[in-house]
């Protein structure tokens, strides 16, 4: 049995006869159904508007522009500045030949009757829907670091997202420039896409990371305990200490025994320094600190090494209506009341002092608790025994067997070239002392008569000439 084989064309082609013959379809004169050839042509091609995101295969790269091929009667171009959000890049750097991508249509027609497309628009429209997604969701974005701008960095998200600079660590950062091409993780604080405004912070991604490792650090970090860490800022106030895990605030008043006028006078960042834990403030995740727990008190070593009664040597450093400073330690000043500045009668302590005066004075109270010290120049006048440190250096010179002080400076030669090398080791300029000060105003007062006598002799003489010219005259 002959089993006959049908074929049948696709529609819009030939057909076949009953033998399988194919049979062309005839041309005829009408055959664009009534469209012209134009019509047909268009009807063929993709359809675009402007705002549509299109896909296309990249046909041309050239310096500054890229051609796209989206299926449309022509080519799309994409300007240079349409590739990146990043500022002046290569387009070869950017796309491929052959690569396929999406653009956003700009205009179909500009002057030059050109379709043009923006890559970084499309990425842009696709970024946002996806970062309102993860800030709705609260999770992290991630890019590289495309460039430094002023208070921050800018991020490659899909598009420009701002990170801060105070938001970039833990802690301020001040040179940014080395996280350019750095690929970092960010939350998302701020969204608005009307103001094309997307702002960053890798230090809430930090925190947030690292609370964990954060609260064992604060909990094996007990009040006591020294610890060795890197400063890592100096403000006004203060400096912060980089204790490997977490900042510690060093205050300004932790930071030495003495005065400070600034922490950059002690402390300079980059320095290793140990420190004593103060306090540690869980619920803030504050760690206060003390440099100057970790370092001799100059109060106690002085309050050791010396007592009531005993001669020390100091200098005027500040004067004050009940009485003058003098400092007789470093960072150690004690008060000589005016009632103990001489054994007789004082109204001003000017009438007795000077500041930058170098003068022993007897130690006659020692409040180590109040960091007071008192002293007396009228005591000391009347004698007593001197600091060891004073005896030690200057050995018999002016002191008996016992240390008691029993002569002026500078009253032998031998005990004034003592204090000339003990004031030298100090760094300072020995007084002078009394004997030689007179004989200092002595010869002042010498050579001032002699140059008024001279003057008395020369003024003489001019008179002399003077009358003798005037007695010629009247001859």
């Amino acid at each position: 049995m002959e089993t006959t084989l049908t074929l049948e064309a696709p529609e819009g082609m030939g057909t076949f006869d009953s033998e399988g013959r194919y049979i062309p379809r005839q041309i005829v004169e009408d055959d664009l159904a009534g469209e012209s050839l134009d019509e047909a042509y268009t009807a063929s091609m993709v359809q675009v508007e402007d705002g549509q995101i299109v896909e296309g295969t990249v046909v041309k790269v050239d310096r500054d522009e890229v051609l796209l091929d989206i299926g449309y009667k022509s080519e799309g171009v994409i300007p240079a500045r349409e590739l990146s959000i990043r500022n002046d890049v290569d387009p070869s750097e950017i796309v491929t030949l052959g690569e396929k991508l999406e653009a956003l249509v700009l205009t179909k027609e500009d002057k030059e009757g050109r379709l043009v497309l923006s890559k970084k628009r499309a990425q842009y429209e696709r970024a946002w829907g996806t970062i309102e997604k993860i800030k709705e969701d609260e999770g992290v974005v991630s890019g590289p670091v495309i460039e430094v701008v002023k208070g921050g960095l800018i991020i490659d998200i899909g598009l420009r997202g701002f990170l801060p600079a105070s938001l970039v660590e833990l802690r301020r950062v001040r040179d940014l420039a080395p996280y350019v091409g750095r690929t970092l993780e960010a939350k998302i604080i701020e969204l608005d896409k009307n103001r094309n405004n997307v702002v960053l912070s890798r230090r809430a991604w930090l925190e947030e990371t690292q609370k964990e490792q954060r609260d064992d650090f604060l909990a094996n970090l007990k009040p006591g305990e020294v610890r060795r860490g890197v400063v890592s800022s100096v403000v006004n106030f203060g400096a912060f200490v980089d204790l490997g895990g977490m900042d510690g605030l060093v205050h300004v008043s932790e930071l030495s025994w003495k005065h400070v006028d600034h922490p950059g006078s002690v402390v300079a960042v980059g320095d290793e320094i140990d420190v004593q834990v103060l306090e540690v403030d869980l619920d803030r995740e504050r760690i206060s600190l003390s440099l100057k727990a970790t370092q001799q008190d100059p109060w106690q070593e002085f309050a050791s090494a010396h007592q009531v009664n005993e001669l020390v040597y100091g200098r005027v450093t500040k004067l004050v209506p009940f009485g003058s400073f003098v400092q007789v330690g470093d960072g150690i000043e004690g008060l000589v009341h005016i009632s103990e500045m001489s054994a007789h009668h004082v109204d001003l302590p000017e009438q007795v002092v000077t500041p930058g005066e170098e003068l022993w004075v007897k130690i006659i109270d020692l409040d180590l608790q109040r960091r007071r010290i008192s002293l007396s120049i009228k005591q000391a006048a009347e004698g007593g025994v001197v600091a060891a440190e004073y005896q030690e250096h200057f050995g018999e010179h002016a002191y008996d067997a016992e240390g008691n002080y029993i002569g002026g400076l500078g009253e032998s030669t031998e005990a004034q070239e003592a204090w000339a090398e003990y004031f030298a080791e100090q760094g300072a300029d020995a007084p002078v002392s009394a004997s030689a000060a007179e004989e200092a105003v002595e010869e002042v007062v010498a050579e001032a008569i002699e140059e008024a006598v001279e003057e008395a002799v020369e003024i003489e003489e001019i008179i002399e000439a003077v009358e003798a010219a005037e007695g010629e005259s009247a001859e």
